[in-house]
This record gives structure tokens, C-alpha cells and sequence, in this order.
């Protein structure tokens, strides 16, 4: 698969980049859609958009370069250079947090409120993103056979033929749970007036998956033994679980 989309005066445009630009988009505009669904001002939550994004890119970035700095200590000039991937989503996704937090404490809105807007949003961002990693043959699971990768589409099977081996396509399993978190936490925001259970759930069900598509990839950050994102979707889901059970006894 050829990572890039075309070149500009001598320079690559790879399909990472305009896939990750146009899922932002797509996000902002089912943003601006489900904005009516908790009494939010749209306007504001681009704003904070545009000041997250930043900060977000640069999470991303800081989170995975910190987990494998045992190559980045002898290639520093590579730490900047995103253009080939490099961006952990948890890393993203914490410092959006932190980031809006303090924007809606400055703005004086409700953080949750922007967060239940924004989840189904984020979850379709990063479904979509994720054929980023398609597109630059990362993300993926370990070998596999011809006869377990013909079931899928051929250009699927053409994408993870990598170096002349077939690798299982995890990129594409978490892209499909993604698509469905989205579809549920649109229904969730439609149906539930409970401010902030769509932002947990979003939280709960992203980790439920995301640990268990961790666990078949070959390129999995590491602490030790621990595959980072599987400890780090744990958190999620006992969040999410401990969110759950405080509106239950508020009711």
C-alpha cells in the first residue's frame, strides 16, 4: 500500500495526514449537529477545539516518544516528524482533557456537557484515523495465513501483505468497534438527560475494545511486560464502571 497521496513541488502528501484532516472534519461537523442535544453553543466548542487540537497533537506525541525513548534518546532529530504515524490516541485523548477543562473553567461552561457533545465526535475521528494507520501498514496484528485474510476484502488483503506476509488487520477491527461506540453513544446522547454519561461511556466502551484489539498487536508500547494501552484501558473501564454506579445511586 503506498503511503503516499501525491507530491507537491518535490514534496510527499501521504494519506496519513489528509485521512487524520479529513476525520477532524467529519467530527466537527457531527459535533455542530449534536450541539442541541445538551444546550451547547457550537461556537464555543470549536473554539476549544482549535485550542485543544494543538495541544492534543503534541500529547500524542510526547506519550509515545516517552515509551519508546530507548530510540528516540539516539534519534532526536526524529522527534518531531510525525508524518509516518508516531501519535499514541491516549496521549491525545489526555490532553484534550486536561486542555478543555481549563478552557470551559475559563469560559465558565460545563466541561461535561462539552465532553458529551464532543465523544461521539472523537470515537468517529478515530475510527476513521485509523485507515491512517492502514494506509502506512502500522497498527496491525501478528502473521497470518492466506487462508485467514482471504475472508476479507482484496484490498485489505493487498494492505496487509507486508514483506511478503499477511498480518491480521487490527487497525480494521478497531475502526468497526469504533463505527458501533459512535452509533451508541448518538443514541445515548439522545436518550439520557444525565450530564457526563455519555463522555464515560464513551471512556468505558473505547477501553473495552481498545483492550482487547491491543492484545493481537505486534507494535503495542511497552513498560516492562505491560502493553501500555492495556493497562491504561483498564483505568478507562473502572472509570466508566465507578461513573455508572454514582448515577445509579444518585437516582
Amino acid at each position: 500500500m503506498n503511503p503516499i497521496a501525491f507530491t507537491i513541488f518535490g514534496l510527499d502528501i501521504r494519506w496519513y495526514g489528509i485521512i487524520i484532516a479529513g476525520g477532524m472534519m467529519v467530527a466537527l461537523i457531527l459535533a455542530n449537529y449534536n450541539a442541541k442535544w445538551r444546550d451547547v453553543n457550537f461556537d464555543y466548542l470549536l473554539d476549544g477545539f482549535l485550542i485543544t487540537l494543538p495541544f492534543s497533537i503534541l500529547g500524542a506525541r510526547l506519550y509515545y516518544v516517552l515509551f519508546e525513548f530507548s530510540y528516540y534518546k539516539d534519534n532526536p532529530s526524529q522527534i518531531l516528524n510525525i508524518r509516518q504515524g508516531g501519535l499514541a490516541i491516549h496521549g491525545g485523548i489526555l490532553f484534550a482533557i486536561i486542555t478543555m477543562y481549563f478552557y470551559t473553567r475559563y469560559r465558565k461552561l460545563s466541561f461535561l456537557k462539552i465532553f458529551d457533545v464532543a465523544a461521539p465526535s472523537i470515537i468517529l475521528a478515530q475510527a476513521i484515523g485509523r485507515w491512517g494507520n492502514f494506509f502506512n501498514g502500522e497498527a496491525h496484528g501478528g502473521e497470518v495465513s492466506y487462508n485467514f485474510i482471504k475472508h476479507f476484502p482484496l484490498f485489505i488483503q493487498k494492505g496487509m501483505l507486508i514483506g511478503g506476509v499477511y498480518y491480521q488487520p487490527t487497525f480494521l477491527y478497531e475502526s468497526i468497534w469504533d463505527v458501533l461506540v459512535c452509533i451508541f453513544l448518538l443514541y445515548l446522547l439522545r436518550k439520557s438527560k444525565k450530564i457526563g454519561i455519555v463522555f464515560f461511556t464513551y471512556i468505558g466502551m473505547y477501553s473495552v475494545g481498545r483492550f482487547f484489539i491491543e492484545g493481537l498487536r505486534t507494535d503495542s508500547l511497552m513498560l516492562g511486560p505491560l502493553r501500555i494501552a492495556q493497562v491504561v484501558s483498564l483505568c478507562g473501564i473502572l472509570l466508566w464502571v465507578s461513573a455508572l454506579i454514582y448515577y445509579k445511586i444518585k437516582d
